[in-house]
């Protein structure tokens, strides 16, 4: 069992984000909004390419946390979409324990793209040990 204490990371470099993967997830999510998965239709509202689900992100934090902690130390988790993944791109994802307060740690979630794009910001709450 890993004991959490203040300032300890994590980070996990995510998997490029390709365009097979967001017709994986598109499939396994039931989300087929054509932003991400068709040019087409990406550039007949004026948006160059496809870009990744946030919800795709925020799947990658999930990981981040379930390789740090077992699952039923989570106790909240929460994020905030800040800018788009491009596909192709190749996130990074961090947390940072920010405290620790009745048995609970508290992590500072984010998802960076390699030109310092944060994407995702968020939280998390798990069991200090």
């Amino acid at each position: 069992m890993t004991t959490l204490i203040t300032g300890d990371t994590l980070t996990i470099q995510a998997p490029k984000v390709t365009r097979t993967t967001l017709a994986l997830y598109a499939g396994a999510s039931g989300d087929h909004n054509p932003v991400h998965i068709d040019t087409d239709a990406c550039k007949a509202v004026g948006i160059p390419d496809v870009f990744a689900h946030g919800m795709l992100s925020m799947a990658y934090l999930g990981r981040l946390l379930t390789d740090w902690v077992e699952q039923g130390r989570i106790r909240s988790f929460g994020v905030r979409f800040s800018a788009i993944t491009p596909v192709n791109a190749t996130p990074v994802c961090t947390g940072t324990v920010t405290g620790i307060e009745d048995g609970l740690a508290h992590v500072d979630l984010t998802v960076t793209l390699p030109d310092g794009t944060v994407t995702l910001r968020g939280s998390a709450v798990v069991t200090a040990d």
